[in-house]
């Protein structure tokens, strides 16, 4: 993939990041595999990482390119102080020109980090998930990096959601396995149909007040152990 892309390049760029985002199997690796990509992508990305971003303004990092990034990211604010990434509650951009004269980051210079491009990915009323590229000279964001960058963020997006969703059904048919399961195993231990069985699993979840997914994965534990 070529570094800082542009014209035709870049359309042929973000077809191919698209196509390897979409081919990731899980959110995580999806995840990884956009901050990796952003840093080939973003002209003047040197790292760069995805976090989710609370209310109280806690943040956390989810995937990342090099430890100095967990250590920017992670945690709350120092008191008193209104960081930058707080923009991004009302704006899908926030930037830092030069972190040594931004009092809202001035603790990422200390770490060797000038330069900020924060975008976000998904936003609701208590927390956004944002990709941030940074860089180790001051302004070293442009008008062309702002257009990569939130070009990029939407592939990243969409590749999340359909992430999401192939682990919702994945996780629904292994659901739906274990109650299978457990609904035989009643069956011959109570000698009773398999809709006789599947009312009894559901009265003890309620009754226990245990999820039926977690009951089931019980009964077919302890039928399996010696």
């Amino acid at each position: 993939m070529p570094r800082f892309p542009a014209g035709h390049d870049l359309a042929e760029a973000l077809t191919d990041a698209a196509r390897r985002l979409h081919e990731t199997s899980t959110t995580d690796s999806t995840l990884d595999t956009a901050v990796r990509l952003t840093v080939d992508l973003v002209p003047g990305a040197e790292h760069a990482g995805i976090s989710v971003i609370e209310r109280d303004n806690r943040r956390q990092t989810l995937a990342w390119t090099d430890e100095v990034v967990r250590t920017a990211e992670d945690g709350l604010p120092a008191p008193g102080k209104q960081p930058y990434w707080q923009r991004l509650w009302t704006a899908p951009v926030a930037g830092v020109e030069d972190s040594e004269g931004d009092e809202g980051a001035d603790d990422l210079s200390g770490l060797g980090l000038r330069s900020v491009l924060s975008l976000r990915l998904r936003a609701d009323r208590r927390r956004l998930t944002v990709l941030t590229a940074y860089a180790r000279k001051p302004r070293a964001f442009d008008e062309s990096a702002l257009r990569v960058g939130r070009l990029f963020t939407a592939h990243v997006g969409i590749a999340l959601d359909s992430a999401t969703v192939r682990e919702q059904l994945t996780e629904a048919m292994r659901t739906r396995d274990l109650i299978g399961q457990a609904t035989g195993i009643l069956m011959e231990r109570m000698d009773i149909d398999a809709a006789g069985a599947f009312d009894s699993l559901v009265r003890a979840s309620q009754r226990e007040n245990v999820k039926l997914r977690d009951l089931a994965r019980r009964i077919v534990d302890a039928q399996e152990a010696p």
